[in-house]
């Protein structure tokens, strides 16, 4: 089968030494948080053929059937499965700095990565909270490592998922213009390589706990991406399915003082594997039962090596938290539901300590986007941090971070090292010591040169606005966006003048103080060079898979 030129001679992009922002004061401008397309409440979409459909007939796939038409640019994929074993058992043999040097699996590092919903930088005690109580994951932090500096992607929940699977841009796979709804035809091609593609093709046990979000039909389910098994709800938990309207409104308020009636308002389907088990999701319970779940599968697969990919629906709205832990009062309503996350993570955690892996598991704990602003005290906190969801200032895309590893990352520590979520790809491959395909090229940057030092190899990030706009770029220490009004379809009259903004992050956090008109030939070579990556990553873009017509 041949290739296309987008996927000839892909090679990796290598940045100098990264600056990084310090601390500031605590004030934080909460305009322009524009969230307000993101996630809506209902649609009316087609309806679907089939009784357990999630979109159209919905047959069970299987790995093996992920062979694509002649039509399709992606090698085929046995051919690169065979490759990747190869890789994967030479890669063993010689061993790495941080992968135990064996051919026993039993002998890998295992990885989870538990990703929230919305959460934003402010929302963990660890990084600052003032009534927010989180004392397992501060115990992470204690015992691990925070990164203040570190980068979501996108602000918002799609592309911010495909960015960390895939290790690249969401422009680059195709999935850089918004969010995934109930009715799109379209995903997360199943030829992309994820995390769990590498790390199933070197043994590991793979499973998708929680919201996936990047396509629901069977050829984008987490099933035919990596994962050996999913359970969870497949898009965000204040969409319907297309056989159910949404059956009444409530205010964020009343949800929350009524759980037991506002649960049916949201026909969100809970998915186990490719068929759907509940419809609607009772969200009350939903988050206890991710973690059981995940443990589980952290007990099942003790004895060999896994990866666990925990994507918490919440704390996106609309909140829901168990009957035991219910506080009726809508004001600590976000509170409730990050310290019901708490006690669940600590309850897994405790889990992996229980069964004396510990020593052999990397645990990354951050956030897809930060908080949903509009929603007030549903909605989160960004801190000193200006704006939130749906912003490329950088309270939309600066989340908390903490990677765990005892014996491999220094407890106690934090870095400013400037990083995001696409690094977690090549970094969880240089971990485990499973090689990344050299076919295709990734935006993502190894990471463990950060576990102890303040050094990263990242130095530059571009910045695409929610609906996918090239909107700016981050360099060492300074930030250039260039805001451009969205305008609708019927807009009549010249475009407004786009808004150049440059903060210096290292000195103003918040930013607060507009410095372009002090710094033309800064903003020119930042311009310039956004200019060149976003081609670069327009040039050699991917395909997303597309429903046909006919099926």
């Amino acid at each position: 089968m041949e290739q296309s030129e987008a996927f000839r001679n892909r090679s990796r992009v290598h940045c100098g030494p990264a600056g990084d922002p310090a601390n500031s004061n605590l004030a934080y401008d909460l305009q322009n948080a524009d969230g307000s397309s993101s996630g809506s409440s209902g649609y009316d979409g087609e309806q679907p053929t089939g009784s357990f459909a999630l979109a159209g007939t919905f047959a069970p796939p299987s790995f093996a059937r992920r062979v694509m038409s002649s039509r399709c640019a992606f090698p085929i994929p046995r051919f690169r499965a065979v490759i990747l074993g190869l890789l994967a058992f030479l890669t063993l043999l010689s061993g790495s700095s941080f992968a135990a040097e064996s051919t026993n699996t039993s002998e890998q590092p295992n990885v989870i990565v538990i990703f929230t919903d919305d959460q934003g930088y402010n929302d963990l005690g660890c990084f600052g909270s003032p009534n927010i109580k989180t004392p397992h994951i501060d115990r992470l932090a204690q015992e691990g490592r925070r990164y203040t500096s570190f980068y979501s992607a996108c602000s918002v929940c799609s592309p911010s998922r495909a960015a960390l699977l895939t290790g690249c841009y969401p422009k680059r796979v195709g999935l850089h213009q918004h969010v995934l709804f109930p009715q799109s035809n379209y995903g997360l091609h199943p030829e992309e390589v994820t995390i769990a593609d590498h790390l199933k093709s070197a043994g590991y046990a793979t499973a998708c706990v929680g919201k996936w979000h990047l396509g629901h039909h069977k050829e984008t389910l987490p099933t035919s991406n990596g994962f050996d098994s999913y359970y969870g709800i497949p898009y965000s938990n204040d969409m319907n399915h297309p056989d159910n309207k949404r059956l009444g409104k409530m205010s964020s308020d009343d949800r929350w003082r009524d759980q037991s009636s506002a649960v049916t308002l949201f026909n969100t389907p809970l998915v186990e594997g490719e068929e759907i088990i509940e419809l609607p999701a009772d969200q009350r319970t939903i988050t206890r039962r991710y973690t059981d779940r995940a443990i589980e599968f952290v007990e099942a697969n003790q004895d060999k090596p896994f990866f666990l990919y925990l994507p918490h629906s919440m704390p996106h709205i609309p909140l829901y938290v168990p009957e035991d832990v219910y506080d009726p009062d809508p004001q600590n309503a976000y509170k409730c539901v990050i310290e019901h996350i708490d006690t669940e993570v600590g309850r897994l955690v405790q889990t992996v300590r229980d069964l004396g892996l510990s020593e052999k598991t990397l645990i990354v704990y951050t956030s897809d986007n930060g908080p949903w602003l509009q929603f007030k005290n549903h909605g989160g906190s960004a801190g000193p941090l200006r704006a939130g969801k749906g912003t490329t200032f950088e309270g939309g895309q600066r989340v908390p971070c903490i990677m765990w590893s005892p014996g491999r990352i220094p407890a106690g520590t934090s870095s400013n090292a400037f990083a995001t979520n696409m690094d977690l790809l090549p970094t969880i491959a240089s971990v485990t010591g499973v090689p990344l395909e050299n076919d295709r090229k990734i935006d993502g940057m190894d990471l463990t040169p950060t576990f102890t030092s303040e050094e990263s190899p990242r130095d530059e990030f571009v910045f695409y606005s929610s609906h996918g706009v090239l909107e700016g770029i981050r360099i060492g220490d300074w930030k250039y966006l260039r805001k451009v009004a969205r305008r609708g379809k019927n807009a009549k009259g010249p475009a407004p003048e786009p808004e150049i903004l440059l903060f210096h992050l290292s000195e103003d956090i918040g930013e607060k103080n507009n410095l372009a008109e002090q710094q033309p030939e800064r903003l020119q070579r930042m311009h310039a060079r956004m200019e060149e990556l976003n081609e670069e990553i327009t040039a050699n873009a991917r395909p997303v898979w597309r429903k046909k017509a006919d099926s």
